[in-house]
């Protein structure tokens, strides 16, 4: 994006930042919604900008996930601490307004030797910052199935633990409070396989959750990918004669280059249809015969973002949180600067009082020439 081989760049162009001009160019489209996933195009904006959105949307926006898991009887084939690692990755469809940020305290622990001596974190759980699911399945065989039936899921109850197996369980408060009980927290997808079981198995843990973000750990991050990429900028300098055509489009990505009859009615000519499905291959400039046809490039205040949620959160409310937290960001820096500022003027009206006290003391003093 510093780049001067951009569309509309132009020498002794003004770049500096403007208010108004922000403004009138700043735009949002929503290209593409689906339960899980959003496409949109952000125009108008600087590239730290964009970079900082996707930043925040991937390590700064709070979310809710398992972190601590107590296991009381597990029997299956799965050891607890893998089992512990799979229950955290399971997203919670809880909005994290619903709890208190997860506040750790560091304390210095010595063990037998000075090589046992660690830090440990530890933090006081109420129902403000802590919800809790319970774990509680066992798998029985099922009477009356033929011995022939291969399926385990037709021979046993429970063969497989699902998300779904994880079931809310009030702490203190939480379930009188009327938000919690018409929509009770829950796994954002019941059909994620925890792991197996066989008559005579079981598992039984309890499932603490907090609200952290992810930097933390990628389990508190609430997307599973968040990219964006500059808009393809595809500009056809002269006509190409009809036998070329069909070449000349395959060159690029389906949809990309469309056919059309010209306006004049004699034969058809190329334009650009779609440069969003452009992915900037360059394969056109493996052909010679195009060479100097076709100009490409990259818009530099046109990003086109596609950002897939984990669950946690609406795909469509991921960028208003991203913004919410650049917002507060940019406050706290904000109020630093004020706060110097003020300082600074502050010490230096003293200094000049202290210097001003000084010129009085010294008025009547008697100076030998």
């Amino acid at each position: 994006v510093s780049s001067t081989d951009c569309p509309g760049h132009r020498p002794g162009e003004d770049l500096t930042w403007d208010l108004e001009v922000f403004r009138h160019n700043a735009r949002l489209d929503i290209q593409r919604l689906t339960p899980s996933t959003i496409d949109f195009d952000l125009i108008g904006v600087n590239a730290s900008i964009a970079n900082a959105l996707r930043r925040k949307l991937i390590a700064e926006v709070e979310t809710i996930a398992i972190e601590k898991v107590s296991v009381w009887q597990n029997t299956s084939m799965m050891q607890d601490e893998v089992l512990a690692a799979r229950l955290g990755l399971v997203p919670l469809r809880i909005h994290p307004s619903r709890l208190e940020t997860w506040e750790r305290t560091s304390s210095f622990l010595l063990g037998q030797s000075s090589a046992d001596a660690h830090w440990a974190v530890e933090a006081t759980a109420t129902d403000a910052n802590i919800i809790s699911f319970q774990l509680q399945v066992s798998c029985t065989r099922r009477p009356g199935v033929p011995a022939s039936e291969a399926d385990p899921s037709k021979l046993y109850e429970n063969s497989t633990v699902y998300s779904s197996h994880m079931l809310w369980q009030p702490v203190g408060q939480q379930g009188h409070l009327p938000d919690w009980v018409s929509d009770p927290p829950a796994v954002a997808a019941p059909d994620i396989v925890l792991l197996k079981l066989r008559p005579g198995q079981e598992v039984h843990a309890e499932l603490h959750c907090v609200k952290a973000c992810g930097r933390e750990h990628a389990k508190w991050s609430p997307v599973a990918t968040a990219t964006y990429r500059l808009m393809a900028h595809i500009d056809i300098v002269s006509p190409i004669p009809e036998r070329l055509q069909q070449k000349f489009v395959k060159s690029f990505s389906p949809d990309v280059i469309g056919r059309r009859k010209r306006e004049d009615g004699k034969g058809t000519e190329l334009y650009v249809k779609d440069a969003r499905r452009d992915t900037v291959s360059r394969n056109v400039f493996m052909h010679p015969e195009f060479e100097g046809v076709v100009e490409l490039g990259r818009v530099r205040d046109h990003f086109l973002f596609t950002v897939e949620s984990a669950g946690q959160i609406p795909p469509q409310a991921l960028l208003p949180e991203a913004i919410a937290v650049l917002r507060r960001k940019i406050k706290v820096v904000s109020d630093a600067l004020e706060e110097l500022i003020h300082a600074s003027a502050a010490a230096e009206e003293g200094e000049k009082e202290v210097a001003d006290e000084e010129v009085e003391d010294g008025a009547g003093m008697d100076v030998d020439l």
